[in-house]
């Protein structure tokens, strides 16, 4: 009887010990995150540049990407400084290309790093440059950068501080009209002639703003910048 038992207490044993400890799956290994490339720093042609010759060959520093992933650079060349359209673009593993400009241009450009993965840590900062243009004794300001509040931002209502940066290359002094209002484009002159880059205007609750900033010189040039809008709570 002594020995039934026995066997019966070992067999129990023996399923528990199966049933307990039969599962052989490894457990799942963690996956890891795919770190971004650094982002590029511009070289060549540098800020504000004007350029003799049209034809350029445009540099910027080596991205590192933590994960050692390759690398491709896409550059971006617009006379737009918002971007809206790229007169000149390619994708290259290579830290430089050449473009032939158009003359008598104020151009923009900027550079992003994507790793093999498809992930970018954005666009570089970006740069001006002028093409020097046949017979020309003045240059056009660069469009206005803008600064503040940020594009298509939500502020709080009340007296608002737009900013912007303005440059030329020629180094003359400029002077700024400042359209402001809730049409799209705006059409209220609400500063004149003023030489600061900033201007503090009057905002209400739920409205939508649009603003633009004219830039001149003092030898009569010239440009118009893009039209701005932030929205109000």
């Amino acid at each position: 009887m002594m020995k039934i038992y026995l066997k019966l207490v070992f067999i129990s044993t023996l399923l528990f010990a199966c049933s307990s400890g039969g599962d052989d799956t490894p457990p799942e290994l963690p996956v890891s995150e795919n770190k971004k490339p650094t982002i590029p720093t511009l070289v060549y042609p540098t800020n504000n540049l004007l350029c003799i010759d049209n034809t350029l060959e445009f540099s910027w520093n080596i991205s590192s990407d933590p994960d050692g992933d390759a690398i491709t650079y896409n550059i971006e060349v617009s006379k737009d400084n918002q971007f809206s359209t790229i007169d000149f673009t390619t994708s290259s593993t290579l830290t430089k290309h050449t473009f032939t400009l158009e003359k008598g241009i104020a151009y923009y450009w900027r550079v992003q790093a994507t790793d093999s993965k498809n992930e970018s840590n954005g666009f570089s900062s970006i740069f001006n440059l002028y093409t020097e243009g046949i017979g020309l004794s003045n240059h056009l300001p660069f469009s206005p950068e803008l600064v503040g509040p940020i594009l298509n931002a939500t502020e709080t209502e009340g007296t608002i501080t737009l900013e912007w940066k303005g440059s030329d290359t020629d180094g003359d002094p400029l002077t700024y009209d400042v359209y402001f209002d809730e049409n799209n484009p705006p059409t209220t002159l609400v500063s004149e002639n003023q030489i600061e880059q900033t201007l503090n205007v009057n905002t209400t609750l739920d409205k939508s703003y649009y603003w633009k900033v004219i830039v001149k010189d003092d030898k009569g040039g010239e440009s118009i910048g893009q039209i701005w809008g932030f929205s109000t709570n």
